[in-house]
């Protein structure tokens, strides 16, 4: 299995000899407003994109947590081909229908895609009335002989969700939506440094992948600060900190 992260939470990860696309925010840097009700005016993304956009033709298919603007933009909806296979959490399914897209499989809870199974689970993006008004999102669990078990969390802070899938699952990787992403006033959206912290010692097998840092005004937490996080608290091994392009590759 390999893992690319190309920025944000957009990722490229080849399971199965099947190559998936996740959450693509696939604008030019600056071309977006900050987040409303955020702490600066830094336009976004903030940086450019890591891999240049002709791999759109070599993906099989489109995985979609939710369709927030920084998951699923307006230059993904015009760029991605319409008859791209797209697999989404059932709200999202007639947002896209408007798009175009032909080929939409909403994931009710269990999809079989081939070999891999596709299985989706729940989060909290945020707390209180914020986290409310945020849903819904989901995270994936993917299945297949002979690769390992990984999660994909979303955007979630930790809590009982993603606790239940943990131990229902015990995923070898946890691709994690770090960042802290938090607006001017309530707590953070996304996982905190202290949330991963937790996660690594919930579970003490899975290694956990940090991404969704450093590309959108509101994402808070940088990752050197996560990078001196996890090193105090002895977890450095368990957690990997991509920088945008970098591949990740992982044996059972």
């Amino acid at each position: 299995m390999e893992i690319q992260l190309i920025r944000h939470a957009t990722l490229l990860i080849t399971i199965n000899d099947r190559l998936l696309l996740v959450d693509p925010m696939l604008s030019p840097a600056e071309t977006m407003p900050p987040i409303v009700n955020s702490t600066n005016e830094r336009r976004n993304p903030l940086v450019p994109i890591m891999n240049p956009q002709n791999f759109l033709q070599k993906i099989d298919a489109v995985l979609l947590t939710h369709t927030h603007r920084d998951h699923f933009d307006d230059t993904t909806a015009q760029l991605v081909p319409k008859g791209k296979l797209i697999f989404c959490q059932p709200e999202d399914e007639i947002k896209l229908q408007a798009e175009g897209f032909s080929k939409i499989i909403p994931v009710h809870e269990e999809y079989q895609w081939g070999e891999i199974t596709l299985i989706r689970t729940g989060g909290q993006h945020g707390t209180g009335d914020i986290g409310v008004r945020m849903s819904p999102v989901s995270g994936y669990i993917l299945q297949v002989k002979g690769e390992p078990i990984l999660y994909i969390a979303g955007d979630t802070i930790y809590c009982a969700e993603v606790e239940r899938t943990i131990r229902n699952y015990h995923p070898h990787i946890t691709i994690v939506n770090a960042g802290a992403a938090q607006f001017s006033t309530g707590d953070p959206i996304t996982m905190t440094a202290q949330d991963i912290s937790a996660l690594c010692k919930y579970e003490r097998n899975t290694t956990v992948v940090a991404v969704h840092m450093e590309a959108i005004n509101h994402c808070l937490l940088s990752r050197e600060q996560l990078k001196l996080h996890v090193a105090a608290e002895g977890l450095a091994e368990r957690v990997l900190i991509p920088a945008d392009g970098e591949v990740v590759v992982f044996t059972v």
